[in-house]
Formats: C-alpha cells, structure tokens, sequence
C-alpha cells in the first residue's frame, strides 16, 4: 500500500506525494519538520534513509511501485506526482518551467523530511534531479539518471511529439485499446510491447465519453520545450554526490552519450539493463533491481 502525503510546491501548487511502506517512527517531541533542525538530524530522526523517486513526462508515481516497494524495506522510500501529472495539480496558467520542477521537488523534500536523499529519476525527473543535485548540493547524498540524455534534442523532436499527440486515437473506448495501440498499433512501437501499453494504461482515467490521460497533452509539450532546446552538460559537472547513470540498450540515451555523461559527473558510475528500451525499471523490473542495488549499497556503507 502507498500512503498520500500532501506538500506544497511553488507557487502553491499542491503536490501528491506516495510513501510505500510503514510510516517513519518519530519522537513526537522531535519533529522531523522542524526548520531548526538540520538535514542530517531530521533523516535520523525518520530512522532511515530517504529516497525520492521522479518519474518521466506523462509518468506519475505509480509507475514506481515495484521500485517502491523493495526500496521500503531498507529506506523511506517516496514518489512524487510531479506538477501536471498523476494527481498533482494541473494549472492551466501554471509554470512548467524547469524551475518550477526543480523548485517543487526542493520543497516536496523539505516538507517530507526526507533530505539528505538519494534521487532516482526517469527520463525528465532525472533531469530533475540532477538539477536540483547541482543547485543543492546539502539536500542530495546519491543519485540515480535513468535514461535521460544531456543533449539538446531540437525543435524537430518537439515537432515529432506534437504529431505524436495529435495521432492519439482519443478517447479510447476501453483500457484493453489503450494497452494495444501503445503496445502495438502506435507508428512509435517498432515491436510488439506489452509493458509500454501497460505504463499508458497507468496514465488514463475514464471520463463520459471514453479512456483520456489524466494530464493535458498541452501541458506536456510546454514542460517539454523547457529543456528540449538545450544542451544540459553544464549542471552534471556541478553535481558532487555520487551518481549512476543507467540506459536500456534499446533505449533513448546511447552508451556513447551515456558514458560521457559518467565521465562528466565528477563522481560518475555506469550501468545498462539488456532487453530494455526507453521504460526501464518498467520493462525489465527485476533486472534493473540489479543494476542500482549495488550502487545503493555502496552509498549505505559510506
């Protein structure tokens, strides 16, 4: 079970948070959230750990259920809707800036109690959390980029999503349609794929006439042009904590790219997932327990 916990980003956005486990046993006459209470003192008197996990555009926390809860077993282990996703909320005149993410992930940490933390982040929530990681370097011990590229991609790749959206068959009469064109029919899949039509099926909701995502395609293609235009090379050199990055060999970041990233990241550590594309620890869950445990570990030991 994942229990809700409310926080609030800027601007006042409220975000949901989802913690997997058992609550953190505190000292009532301590309170974790004291502002006079330093960060070390405040993930002590949680009694473990904390990690944050950051999904990728159009994701939501549940994705990281699987994730989630072997994590629990050792550490405070939450996800966060991040603005515009899942449940958090959805403002139509609302920033979604870079930071304005980054941002709402520093408050969502101090609120929670949960910093110093290790970051695992997807695709835009692990450009997140090395953001965050490179501006606060105090709040974040261990990090986690799972295939996120540094690179810019360009004003064709925002083009190409923006036709991706509008070729959606909206609305979907049933989820069983939703879990065959994201896994089969959409012109993205090069192969059959049932975990990918199973992470969109996560994203839907019903509504009178039909299955539709719970966030708007256009507010993803704003979150989107944030970043999509520049190269973010910069921010990885800035980053003290140590770092893994991982890729799906059939992923979006290359082994070149990855790997210079590893090199850029002053304490920079590698790994891939085989039989993995862009959806990682979705894809193959089991494998990329794997590949981050040991990473996890060695940050517990030191």
């Amino acid at each position: 079970m994942a229990r809700r916990i409310d926080v609030t980003g800027t601007d006042g956005v409220r975000l949901a948070a989802w913690e997997f486990g058992d609550p953190p046993k505190t000292d009532p006459a301590h309170d974790p959230h004291d502002p006079q209470r330093t960060p070390g003192a405040r993930a002590a008197a949680n009694g473990s750990p904390g990690v944050l996990l950051l999904h990728g555009l159009m994701g939501r926390a549940s994705h990281w259920a699987s994730t989630a809860r072997w994590l629990s077993g050792r550490y405070r282990a939450v996800a966060l809707d991040q603005r515009g996703h899942g449940r958090s909320d959805k403002p139509p005149r609302g920033a979604f800036s870079r930071d304005a993410y980054v941002d709402d992930v520093e408050a969502a940490l101090e609120q929670l109690g949960l910093d110093p933390v290790v970051l695992i982040g997807h695709a835009m929530g692990a450009l997140t959390a090395w953001q965050l990681a490179a501006k606060r370097p105090d709040l974040v011990r261990g990090l986690v980029i799972c295939d996120m590229r540094a690179s810019a991609l360009g004003a064709a790749s925002q083009r190409e999503w923006d036709q991706w959206f509008q070729s959606w068959p909206l609305p979907f009469a049933t989820l069983a349609d939703v879990r065959k064109w994201f896994g089969e029919d959409d012109p993205w899949v090069e192969r059959p794929n049932p975990a990918r039509g199973a992470f969109y099926a996560e994203v839907m909701a019903e509504s009178p006439d039909g299955w539709r995502p719970v966030f708007e395609p256009e507010q993803m293609l704003r979150s989107r042009e944030t970043w999509v235009y520049d190269a973010h090379w910069e921010e990885l050199t800035q980053v003290r904590c140590p770092a893994l990055v991982v890729r799906g060999l059939d992923g979006e970041l290359g082994r070149a790219e990855a790997q210079e990233m590893v090199r850029v990241l002053p304490r920079g550590q590698y790994a891939e997932v085989a039989d993995a594309g862009h959806l990682v620890h979705y894809d193959q869950p089991e494998a990329w327990r794997a590949a981050i445990e040991p990473f996890l570990d060695a940050l517990s030991t030191n």
